[in-house]
């Protein structure tokens, strides 16, 4: 390397250093990483959070609004030129116009900053005067995060993680026919290659379908532009005569692009977009797994301290934030659909929730981070009423289904003791023995909201200010 190469690249170091000190003490960001597997709601999440953000009326419990230290929020231009700004206005048209239905879900990285003007609080803040603190806010689908846990497995150890549990998932009977018929020895056919990747990305997409959260790797549900490429043309294999088959065969170039998989898709996402976060919310669809079944919850589990292990939670020291030593600080974990449960059962599902991701939230907790274990639901679709079934009277709520019809909804009683989920989900049963557990879907609710009013949600605004309140 030259000496110009050197002074080139310390000069772009010192000016990145410079950039993140002005950044950090004149116009402090914050990045919000907003993440969940495939039906958790981060699309409504953060279309409904930022509508709550600008109009601040729905938002008591976060004190910079209830107190009026925040006079104005405006959103700007994303900082990254070469990330897909969130489709926020679409998004919010399609929730809250004239025929509102549910927007597109999350199929790739996007970022939207929305920005505050606030006064400080104290007699030093009367005398700066109002600042700005800017909150970047990258949303990112959860199938990619269960990525990040392939970079400390060989081939050899993902394909046989991955053989154990097809057999009782839907769609694995059929792949794994096609790979134990398929001779792993053999010279590389390229049509056999994308018989098997097709087969396995068939069985992820019906176990993603059938409630798993497990599904990787993430990219064979949402390719984008990477569809057809070698990149995503493997799949699992079980072992031939060799370890790792002879040079040019199929093994041998499965283990190829997988290595190239881990290297060229997931390490890039981590570097540019995942490490870079400060503050974290995790939506995680619960309801949707119990009534899934047992095998479906405790897949979420492991599925979600499988996620978990990527972040690198803790507090940075000041001057290891002002140089991009970031750490995720704060983490709030989201049962997401609160409005499908009368208010009585919320304290249930919370608990259920913080339960399933004990482990993870422990080892947060030591290493610095805070962490919140909560229910919301970011677009309240219902009400609650008092309905009668089954001889006696249940709290139910009513909202509109996806066909239009008004309906009353009771979708069981939650227990009290979330062991009582969470211990058949690990000892493998086969459904619940107690009560089975119904979903419903709802369309968004018609809304006339006033001057001021951002949509109705169950409990945005403690998130807001637990993943944002201090810094404003």
């Amino acid at each position: 390397m030259g000496i110009s190469s050197i002074a080139d690249d310390v000069a772009r170091g010192i000016e990145g250093i410079g950039a993140s000190v002005s950044e950090a003490l004149f116009e402090p960001v914050v990045r919000l990483g907003v993440t969940g597997l495939s039906r958790a709601g981060k699309t409504v999440f953060i279309t409904s959070l930022v509508a709550n953000l600008l109009d601040r009326g729905r938002m008591p419990a976060l004190s910079a609004a209830a107190g009026g230290a925040i006079r104005a929020a405006y959103l700007q231009p994303q900082p990254d030129d070469t990330v897909p700004r969130f489709d926020y206005e679409n998004h919010l048209a399609a929730l809250t116009g004239p025929a509102p239905h549910w927007p597109e879900g999350t199929r790739a990285v996007s970022e939207l900053r929305l920005s505050f003007r606030v006064q400080p609080s104290g007699m030093l803040g009367a005398l700066r005067g109002p600042r700005t603190v800017h909150v970047d806010i990258v949303d990112y689908p959860g199938e990619w995060l269960l990525d990040l846990s392939l970079m400390d497995k060989s081939y050899a150890q993902w394909s046989e993680g991955v053989l154990a549990r097809l057999p009782d998932r839907p769609g694995g009977a059929e792949f794994m026919a096609l790979a134990q018929a398929t001779d792993t020895e053999a010279a590389l056919d390229e049509p056999v290659a994308r018989r098997l990747a097709d087969s396995f990305a068939a069985h992820l997409q019906a176990a993603r379908a059938a409630g798993y959260s497990d599904c990787s790797p993430g990219r064979f549900l949402l390719p984008g532009d990477l569809a057809g490429s070698p990149v995503l043309t493997f799949a699992p294999l079980p072992p031939g005569n060799s370890p790792r088959g002879p040079r040019g065969s199929l093994g041998r170039e499965m283990e190829r692009r997988f290595e190239a998989y881990k290297s060229r898709v997931v390490r890039p996402f981590f570097r540019d977009h995942f490490a870079r976060i400060d503050r974290q919310v995790v939506l995680v669809d619960v309801l949707g797994a119990i009534h899934s079944g047992p095998a479906a919850l405790e897949d979420l589990r492991r599925a979600m301290a499988g996620i978990l292990t990527a972040f690198r939670p803790g507090t940075a020291g000041w001057l290891a934030s002002l140089l991009g030593a970031r750490r995720v600080e704060r983490i709030l974990f989201a049962a997401t659909k609160a409005d499908h449960l009368h208010h009585t059962q919320h304290a249930r599902l919370t608990a259920i929730t913080g339960a399933l991701l004990r482990e993870a939230k422990d080892r947060a907790d030591f290493a610095g981070a805070r962490t919140l274990a909560m229910s919301l639901a970011a677009l309240r679709t219902t009400t609650e009423e008092t309905v009668p079934h089954e001889g006696r009277s249940v709290e139910a709520v009513r909202g509109t289904l996806m066909d239009g019809r008004r309906a009353a909804f009771y979708p069981g009683a939650l227990p009290d003791d979330p062991a009582q989920l969470l211990s058949p989900a690990r000892a493998g049963a086969a459904r619940w023995l107690d009560a089975d557990y119904a979903v419903m879907s709802f369309a968004p609710a018609e809304l006339r909201l006033k001057p001021g009013e951002g949509p109705p949600h169950i409990r945005l605004d403690r998130a807001a200010e637990f993943l944002i309140g201090d810094k404003l």
